[in-house]
């Protein structure tokens, strides 16, 4: 994801809050690729809330052989809808570089 992109997540919270998201797994920009073990310490993403949405309507079925019995129902989850603003890093750590062989 990146800054501008809008995602629904399982999280409730309220139209215009506006929540940091601290359990980042990995980061890919332009020095490279990190990974966490298995979170990465100090990376965090700030997003808004835009809005409640409902997602796909999944179909349930039950079923007895033999004595005529079916129900069906059906379920749609809610989701909270978030707009990324902002993908804060801290500093990476490098190693230091050592003098002779």
């Amino acid at each position: 994801m990146a800054p501008g992109d809008v995602i629904d997540v399982d999280i409730p919270a309220q139209e215009g809050d506006t929540l940091e998201l601290d359990r980042v797994l990995l980061v890919s920009d332009d020095k490279g690729v990190r990974m966490g073990t298995p979170t990465l310490s100090g990376a965090r993403v700030v997003a808004s809330v835009v809005g409640r949405v409902k997602g796909e309507k999944i179909q349930v079925m039950k079923f007895k052989a033999k004595v005529r019995y079916h129900k069906k129902t059906g379920h749609r989850q809610s989701y909270t809808r978030l707009e990324i603003k902002d993908i804060k890093l801290a500093p990476a750590r490098g190693r230091k570089k050592e003098d002779g062989a």
